[in-house]
């Protein structure tokens, strides 16, 4: 099994995923998302946290939320991860940063309600609406965002 591995654009940063495939490929298009990439959604990739390595360097951290961080290259700016902070959820990475993105073909869309509504973008490919069943309600209850 080859690694998928990606990086930053300055390449100070680099990742491998010990995985096969990449998990849950999506785009999200939730304000802080928007925020946090600068653009008009995020698209990630995951896999398990301890199948993620750093290859070369490390990238710094931001607590957008209190429940979920996100990495980035401290040198050049590259968005490269998304976590939520909790044991056994999954590490994202932007799927533009990986060194092969057709590895990662969009299979869900998220935070619809905040989609901006000129992009036309992935209208075959299911989504939904953030915090629309009880458990997401229930997990995003005391969210408090850290973002200006």
């Amino acid at each position: 099994m080859n690694p998928i591995t990606g990086g930053c654009q300055c390449g100070r940063v680099r990742y491998a995923m010990g995985v096969d495939r990449v998990q849950k490929p999506h785009v999200c298009h939730c304000r802080m998302c928007q925020k946090a990439t600068g653009g008009l959604f995020a698209a990630l990739a995951g896999c398990a946290k301890i199948d993620l390595a750093w290859t070369l360097g490390e990238p710094v951290f931001f607590a957008s939320s209190n429940l979920a961080t996100r990495g980035f290259c401290g040198d050049c700016g590259t968005p490269l991860t998304f976590a939520y902070n909790t044991p056994d959820a999954r590490i994202y990475v932007t799927i533009g940063s990986l060194d092969d993105p057709e590895l990662a073909s969009i299979e869900l869309q998220y935070g619809l309600e905040a989609k901006i509504s000129w992009v036309k973008f992935c209208e075959d490919v299911p989504g939904e609406i953030t915090g629309n069943d009880p458990a997401a309600q229930a997990f995003l209850a005391d969210m408090t965002s850290n973002q200006a």
